[in-house]
C-alpha cells in the first residue's frame, strides 16, 4: 500500500534544523535588533497574566493590613514621628551642605548637578530561574521607562531596566552573572568594575592586581563612567580581599548595601535633560 503523504526528515535532522533557527534567530536579535517590536508587543500581551498572579498577594497585604491593632498604629506613629523629627535635623544640615557644595562647585567652575526625574515603581514578579536575577515591576513604557534605565532603592543601586512592555518592566539585578557597573572607591577614588557574582549577598571587583590599594570596609559609589548610572550612589561595601598564590588579580568581595533578598519598591531615575553649550560669539569683522 503507498503512503499519501510521504515520510517526513528524522528526528536528529529535525533536532538540528531547530537548533540552526534558533541560534539565528537568537544572532538576529543581538546583533540586529530585529525583533525589538515583537517583544514589547509579547510583554504587553502577558502583562494582565502578570497582574492576575500578583492579586492574590494584593488582597492578602490588604487584609493584613485591615487586621493591624489599634496599639500597633499608635506605636508606629510614635516611631515615625521620632523618625521624622530626626530627619528634618538632617535635612536642615544637608541644605546647609548643598549650598556650600554649591558654592565650591561655582569656585572650581563644575557644572551643578540637577535635580533628575524619577518614579516609585513595585515589584510584581521575581525570576525563579537560580541562575538569573531578575525581577519585574509595575511601569512600563506608558509611564516613559526606557532599556538601560537606571533601578535604585532608599540603600543603593539595585539594578538596570533591561526590557519594557506597554505597563512592566524587567529589571536586571547588579548581582546578576551578566551585569558590571562601573565604581569608586571613597577613601581614595580607584575606579572598577563591581560585577555580578551569581548570589544576591555578593558582587565581585574584576581585575585588580595584588598591589591596589583596596581594603576591607572600603565604601563603592557609581563612578558615573560609561553614562549607564549617575555618579555618586552607594553601591556597596568591600567585606573580603584575599590573595592566592600564582594568581595575577586579588580577590576582592563586596556585599551590596540594597538587600536584592528582600526589596519591595524601586526608584526609577530619568537622565539629566542635556544643555547645550553657548556657541562662542564672532569677533567683530568677522565673516559669516
Amino acid at each position: 500500500m503507498k503512503l499519501i503523504f510521504g515520510r517526513g526528515p528524522s528526528l536528529p535532522i529535525r533536532l538540528t534544523l531547530a537548533v540552526l533557527a534558533s541560534l539565528a534567530l537568537m544572532v538576529a536579535d543581538s546583533r540586529y535588533q530585529s525583533f525589538t517590536d515583537i517583544k514589547l508587543y509579547l510583554n504587553s500581551l502577558v502583562s494582565p497574566l502578570q497582574y492576575m498572579a500578583n492579586s492574590p498577594r494584593l488582597l492578602l497585604d490588604t487584609a493584613s493590613t485591615q487586621l493591624v491593632s489599634r496599639q500597633t498604629l499608635l506605636n508606629q506613629a510614635e516611631r515615625m514621628e521620632r523618625e521624622l523629627f530626626l530627619l528634618r535635623d538632617n535635612l536642615l544640615r544637608l541644605r546647609h551642605l548643598e549650598q556650600e557644595n554649591q558654592r565650591l562647585r561655582e569656585l572650581l567652575g563644575s557644572p551643578v548637578q540637577r535635580d533628575t526625574r524619577r518614579m516609585v515603581a513595585e515589584i510584581m514578579a521575581v525570576d525563579t530561574d537560580p541562575f538569573s536575577h531578575q525581577v519585574v515591576i509595575d511601569k512600563g513604557t506608558l509611564q516613559g521607562v526606557f532599556e538601560g534605565q537606571p533601578v535604585l532603592n532608599e540603600q543603593g543601586v539595585v539594578g538596570q531596566v533591561i526590557s519594557v512592555g506597554k505597563t512592566t518592566s524587567r529589571v536586571l539585578l547588579i548581582t546578576d552573572i551578566s551585569h558590571g557597573i562601573p565604581v569608586r572607591i571613597e577613601r581614595n577614588d580607584i575606579r572598577a568594575i563591581a560585577s555580578g557574582s551569581g548570589r544576591l549577598d555578593r558582587l565581585v571587583l574584576d581585575n585588580i592586581t595584588r598591589n591596589t590599594d583596596i581594603r576591607q570596609g572600603d565604601v563603592l559609589f557609581s563612578s558615573g563612567l560609561a553614562g549607564r548610572f549617575p555618579e555618586g550612589y552607594p553601591v556597596g561595601k568591600v567585606t573580603y580581599v584575599g590573595y592566592e598564590e600564582g594568581q595575577p588579580f586579588a580577590d576582592i568581595r563586596v556585599t551590596p548595601f540594597a538587600a536584592l533578598d528582600r526589596v519591595r519598591y524601586l526608584l526609577l531615575l530619568w537622565p539629566e535633560p542635556r544643555v547645550s553649550e553657548p556657541e562662542p560669539e564672532q569677533p567683530d569683522g568677522a565673516a559669516l
